[in-house]
């Protein structure tokens, strides 16, 4: 439930727990609980018992990304700072890594189109900031 929207916000930054499809509410209210996060849900059952324990809760309710996004930016200031700053995968700060570190893990093309290169030393992969991050940029600034 709301993966898309887990990594768009680590897009924007946001330190964001996905909670596995086998979790129970009672596994993810205490992962909130614990960790002081907000649970972003649709789950009407989720949302009461996390507010019972007083969790606060952001309920999502359409289907449509950009929606999706607008509510929890309405929400949550954005440090433009921190866009891009985390693994799209599993949400680990990400570290600056000198070009010729990546020369054999890029494609060519990007290695010779690019001059900074980020790395999640979690899980490995390799991030750039290549056309995708200007539009990514722009589709934030039109939600704020």
């Amino acid at each position: 439930m709301l993966g898309t929207l887990a990594k768009w916000l680590r897009v924007c930054g946001f330190d964001t727990y996905y909670a596995k499809r086998h979790m129970k509410d009672k596994e993810l209210i205490d992962v909130a609980k614990k960790e002081n996060r907000v649970i972003i849900t649709r789950d009407r059952e989720l949302i009461y018992n996390a507010r019972r324990e007083q969790i606060k809760t952001i309920k999502i309710e359409t289907h449509i990304l950009d929606e999706q996004i607008k509510i929890i930016l309405g929400n949550f200031d954005i440090n433009k700072d921190s866009v891009l700053t985390r693994c799209l995968i599993c949400n680990n700060i990400l570290e600056k890594v000198s070009k010729k570190e990546v020369k054999d893990k890029v494609p060519e093309k990007i290695f010779e189109n690019n001059k900074e290169f980020f790395f999640c030393p979690k899980c490995n992969k390799i991030y750039w900031k290549g056309t995708h991050y200007n539009k990514m940029i722009e589709k934030i600034d039109s939600y704020l």
